[in-house]
């Protein structure tokens, strides 16, 4: 199996031992990720610049980019998230348990509480803070209204469900 996992400048990727990465996932230079985290599919992490950090259980589904920049900071994704596919998060924060929905881009210094959530195909412009318990979307972002319970206790879901996924995924493909 081929695998798309690189050192850059001497830096190599630290990779928990039970985390799933996606055989064409490239993970390459300075970039950890937790336990229990799900690298999906056609996923793109670049630490070549500055660093990335995935934390316990994040899911970071199919065809997203990470990336970072020089002058800024790198990228910071805690613990408990769900990044949706083709998202791209651009040296940001996402606090635990916040949700990224699909084809969002969260930019430069912008920043997603725990709790909170960006729409699918929203633009968090660079420094925006989308507080905790709201929800966000448009091009640019903006405050749409407060979550509901229901998308509340979706994102307490979404990891667990991802972790066993992912877990099914990485059996299936070592089986092959």
């Amino acid at each position: 199996m081929t695998r798309f996992i690189y050192p850059y400048k001497g830096i190599h990727p630290k990779i928990h031992g039970s985390a799933f990465i996606a055989p064409n996932a490239a993970v390459v230079g300075d970039v950890e990720i937790g336990e229990d985290a799900n690298i999906w599919y056609n996923v793109s992490m670049r630490g070549d610049v500055n660093d990335i950090k995935i934390g316990a259980r994040t899911n970071i589904q199919d065809n997203s980019v990470i990336h970072c920049t020089y002058q800024f900071q790198g990228c910071n994704i805690g613990s408990d998230v769900t990044v949706g596919h083709s998202a791209i998060l651009h040296a940001c924060t996402v606090h635990d348990f916040g949700f990224v929905g699909m084809q969002a881009c969260v930019m430069d210094g912008a920043v997603v509480e725990s709790n909170a959530m960006v729409a699918a195909g929203a633009l968090v412009t660079p420094g925006k803070v989308v507080p905790s318990g709201e929800l966000w979307a448009g091009r640019p972002a903006k405050y749409m209204r407060d979550m509901t319970q229901e998308e509340l206790d979706y994102i307490k879901w979404s990891a667990p469900h991802y972790v066993a996924l992912g877990q099914e995924h990485k059996k299936s493909i070592s089986e092959s």
